[in-house]
């Protein structure tokens, strides 16, 4: 089961007591079993969903993963070929097999996961109600969710982020809160009035919050825990996050749509954050975490190689756009790829193999720049990746977004020396007027490099 047994039990249990929150609407658990059992009849086999953030997306979320049917969640901004195209694919795999609100068979598949497209039509893999069932448990436990708790993920429903918190707030039996669309002070009202407790987010909303927070004296004192994913803490992040929020425990995670929760750290409040490191924290609960080589060897402490996993969380791979190195199972360790190594049970984190930078024959990961780049006095943050080079076949480039004032390369430079090796140091800067992100806010070296190529005036070469 993923959840709609347990919505059943607290709409029994606690009735009047808050469920979810969107906005200025808001449903009781019992008007919310209500809402979703009514709208039972429009939810066929396969829907999906693409749309803003409201009550009523919950109540068609809920009522389409009832029984045996499945839901497909979509980025509403995607351009509406792309959404007509996956509709097109996925169809309609029979009639509902059932008018009740309750939960299939665990084997069965609940969730239609789509990755984030852009030009091209996004793989689909699918989930198991079992496999976020044992997420559910794992996240639970590593988070300390508990009923008391009000969770504000102030980002887009469509975002496997807030979907899953959605999803494991419905399971707990705790209050989740969300917006109509992310607004910096729309979430500062919702911490001061609602009373959250519980911030699940990416790093770079994290950043506005508490900036903007300190700025204007939001009380953040009885938020209790942050979950971070998506990219690193950095610097000023975490120290703006802990000035904002002095009472709240820190996690951040790593893990894949396909594979689920892998590693994860908590910082207990005042802790210090290792930030110029790639390390990230001890395998989660109920994952068994080895590095392997791409013939599914093991390979010792220090070597670099896939992250590889094995646990009940895992997806049930894809329904199409599967090249057969996305999502690879050696010999009953699954990958998607993401490269990284083992030092003393921790996981340290290097990045995906296909943005490594090849560079005069050396391998290099954007990622261990960037945290390189970020943990340098007066950088704000920092984004790198590869364009194409006559001589080296790949140079190194950054932009960086100043904390303060203007930065010179060779600041950048002076800072770097200890911190990374110099053959992997960047060769060309651009000074950001902000992070390059996408729709979903998650920062792009994709969306870096259309800048440069475009001469767009929010990246201006550094001399």
């Amino acid at each position: 089961m993923p959840f709609l047994e347990k919505l059943q039990l607290w709409a029994e249990e606690r009735p009047h007591d808050t469920a979810v929150v969107v906005g200025s609407s808001r449903l009781n658990w019992s008007g919310l079993r209500d809402a979703a059992t009514a709208v039972l009849g429009d939810a066929s086999a396969t829907t999906v969903l693409a749309e803003p953030n409201s009550v009523g997306f919950v109540e068609r979320y809920a009522a389409a993963v009832a029984g045996e049917r499945r839901c497909a969640v979509l980025d509403p901004l995607w351009p509406q070929p792309m959404i007509d195209e996956v509709v097109a694919r996925l169809g309609d795999s029979g009639t509902a097999t059932t008018d009740l609100l309750v939960d299939g068979d665990p084997s069965s598949t609940f969730l239609v996961g789509l990755t984030s497209g852009t030009t091209s039509v996004p793989k689909a893999f699918t989930r198991s109600r079992r496999s976020w069932q044992v997420s559910f448990e794992a996240s639970i436990e590593f988070f300390g969710l508990c009923q008391h708790d009000r969770t504000l993920a102030p980002g887009p429903l469509a975002a496997s982020l807030n979907l899953y918190a959605l999803s494991e707030c419905l399971y707990a039996g705790a209050s989740f809160h969300t917006l109509e669309k992310f607004d910096v002070g729309d979430a500062h009202a919702a911490i001061s009035h609602d009373g959250i407790t519980r911030l699940v987010l990416a790093p770079t909303m994290l950043r506005l919050l508490s900036e903007r927070g300190l700025a204007g004296d939001v009380d953040a004192s009885g938020i209790t825990s942050i979950i971070c994913a998506g990219s690193k803490l950095d610097a000023r992040t975490l120290e703006a996050a802990r000035r904002w929020a002095p009472n709240a425990a820190i996690f951040e995670y790593y893990g894949a749509s396909e594979l689920s929760f892998v590693s994860g750290t908590r910082l207990a409040a005042g802790e210090p954050l290792d930030v110029g490191g790639t390390g990230i924290g001890q395998p989660f609960p109920g994952v068994e975490l080895r590095i392997l080589d791409d013939a599914g060897n093991a390979l010792a402490d220090g070597e670099h190689g896939n992250i590889s996993i094995r646990s009940g969380m895992v997806s049930d791979g894809y329904l199409w756009g599967d090249d057969g190195q996305a999502f690879r199972c050696l010999d009953g360790w699954y990958t998607v790829g993401d490269q990284g190594y083992l030092n003393d049970g921790t996981l340290h984190i290097l990045g995906r193999r296909s943005d490594m930078i090849i560079t005069s024959g050396k391998n290099v990961y954007p990622h261990e720049v960037e945290l390189a780049l970020a943990s340098v006095p007066g950088i704000s943050a920092a984004v790198a990746a590869g364009i194409p080079d006559d001589i080296r076949g790949q140079k190194v480039i950054a932009g960086v977004v100043p904390a303060y004032g203007a930065v010179t390369a060779t600041q950048l430079r002076t800072g770097l020396d200890g911190l990374l090796a110099r053959d992997k140091w960047p060769l060309q800067y651009y000074v950001l007027a902000e992070l390059p992100v996408t729709d979903r806010g998650k920062v792009s070296r994709t969306v870096l490099l259309d800048w440069i190529k475009n001469h767009d005036s929010r990246a201006k070469p550094l001399g």
